[in-house]
């Protein structure tokens, strides 16, 4: 979220049960950053969306050796990152 943004109230519906559980989790006055943080996110995931179908578009789809590399990639990243967590206890806060 972008500090000194400008602000407007709007109204929105969500399922009763789920507004409370984050209204009791995020604490008094932080329930509208945490949607906003929710709704940055979704727009980035979006987003990469549209980038992948961009891309396969322009150069087609992956192939079977360039997927095979890719969760290779992943997997390494995610032993880089779950390597310090365990080392702290897994207490490590998430990014968000």
């Amino acid at each position: 979220m972008v500090i000194g943004m400008a602000t407007k109230k709007y109204t929105v519906t969500l399922p009763e049960e789920l507004a409370e559980e984050i209204r009791s989790e995020v604490g008094p006055g932080e329930f509208s950053a945490y949607v906003t943080r929710a709704i940055e996110r979704q727009r980035e995931q979006d987003r990469l969306g549209e980038l992948v179908a961009w891309m396969q578009e322009e150069g087609g789809p992956l192939t079977e050796e360039e997927l095979a590399a890719a969760e290779a990639e992943l997997r390494e990243a995610g032993q880089h990152f779950a390597e310090p967590r365990a080392a702290a206890g897994g207490d490590l806060p998430l990014a968000g």
